[in-house]
């Protein structure tokens, strides 16, 4: 059974452009749980739709998401804030966890100031602010925080490097480069819009990051069909028919076949207006203001004025960080030696663009997933020199030069 989450992400990532974006469903799918279980109407069936889950249970799944959002490497927060004067239902608000229970003063800039501080706190500063405006006309603000932080099992090293082909060439860009001897953390799935590169790359925490390139560069297409291999696994291919991989046999100084990986260091931002999109997350009866919607909320009738998320990912040699925030508004090497020995070696170029997904390991459930189409440039890793020939040096015999010219000392 595939995760609810990852079926509101697969929709949400199917509307993709090919501009470089990050988002994150497991933000934004508790929130709609808990207003599915407070709407009525046609709105409830919307939401119901969207969230996969019967509304009457929609309360208790949603606590059990956030719940599984508690790994080492993750952390997750729930705030609600209400104006003085608006009724709540005991009921509804018992179904909550545990977390921030904030007043609206209506004054817009002191309740902004403050919704902006709690994103920041709950964040790490990588969301400063919410994603929606509040008004003096805000009754109900919902909002979910979600950070992800896990360090890399084994680090990348790091340089500034050229691609020589694809929509990169002749740009210096912050380039990581990885080699390892365990080849099946790249495969290569048989998917309905072709062969799909997945590069699993493990971190500290109980957080893996997956790295997937297509035969196109179409994140509506990419990123649905690299979750559900996750979720419903698929038929591996041989490695040489993926896309940016290349397999050869080279003489090496040492035995063992050995996977190469080299990608682009990213770091991803989105703002995304989820009313924008009402068919995929069920919103679009309820945020009709012209009545209310959520009677299980309390007597007032309430609809969704505004719903929205600010997301953003960074994937550096070190590890990988991301952090999103979801509201909504109820309104009214040297010389060679000799080299004895004959290896495979794998190499995996990730040289245009490609999407990531950050999973929780024992769940299953993503957590961010995103497309780059635009890395980061070389400058960012001002104050570096040239070295050639650095990485052979580095890393040994036994292999050519990786496919992008890096320059730099890295991390090992």
């Amino acid at each position: 059974m595939r995760h609810p989450v990852n079926v509101l992400t697969t929709r949400w990532s199917a509307a993709c452009s090919g501009e470089s974006a990050v988002m994150s469903g497991a933000g934004v799918w508790p929130l709609l749980a808990y207003l599915a279980s407070a709407a009525a109407g046609p709105g409830r069936a919307e939401l119901e739709d969207a969230v996969g889950v019967p509304a009457c249970h929609a309360a208790q799944a949603a606590a059990d998401v956030l719940n599984a959002m508690q790994a080492p490497a993750v952390r997750s927060a729930i705030g609600l804030w209400s104006a003085r004067d608006l009724p709540l239902r005991p009921s509804w608000l018992a179904a909550l966890p545990a977390g921030l229970r904030g007043e609206l003063t209506g004054d817009p800039v002191v309740d902004g100031k403050a919704l902006d501080a709690w994103a920041a706190e709950r964040t790490g500063g990588l969301v400063p602010a919410m994603p929606i405006a509040v008004s003096k006309d805000t009754r109900l603000v919902p909002a979910v925080a979600l950070a992800v932080a896990t360090r890399w099992l084994r680090p990348f090293l790091e340089g500034v490097g050229e691609f020589p082909d694809g929509p990169w060439a002749g740009r210096e860009l912050a380039v990581l480069y990885r080699r390892t001897a365990v080849l099946d953390r790249l495969r290569v799935a048989a998917t309905p819009m072709g062969p799909l590169t997945m590069l699993r790359v493990m971190g500290t925490g109980g957080v893996d990051v997956h790295l997937v390139l297509g035969v196109r560069d179409e994140p509506g297409v990419v990123l649905p069909a690299a979750i559900r291999v996750l979720d419903d696994g698929a038929q591996f291919l041989p490695l040489e028919e993926g896309p940016g991989v290349s397999v050869a046999y080279v003489r090496a100084t040492e035995p063992g076949d050995r996977l190469d990986v080299t990608v682009p260091r990213f770091a991803v931002s989105s703002t995304h207006d989820l009313l924008r999109l009402p068919e995929v997350f069920g919103l679009a009866t309820v945020s009709d203001m012209s009545r209310g919607h959520f009677p299980g909320i309390g007597p007032e009738p309430l609809a969704v004025g505004q719903a929205a998320q600010a997301a953003v990912a960074v994937f550096s040699a070190t590890g990988f960080e991301s952090a999103s925030v979801t509201a909504f508004e109820a309104v009214a090497g040297s010389a060679p030696p000799p080299e004895p020995y004959r290896i495979k070696r794998v190499q995996a170029v990730f040289g245009r663009p490609f999407g990531f997904l950050a999973v929780e390991r024992r769940s299953g459930m993503v957590l961010t997933a995103g497309w780059v189409a635009d890395p980061e440039p070389g400058a960012a890793m001002a104050g570096w020199r040239d070295a050639p020939g650095y990485l052979e040096r580095e890393l040994g015999q036994g292999t050519a030069a990786p496919p992008a010219r890096l320059a730099g000392r890295g991390q090992a």
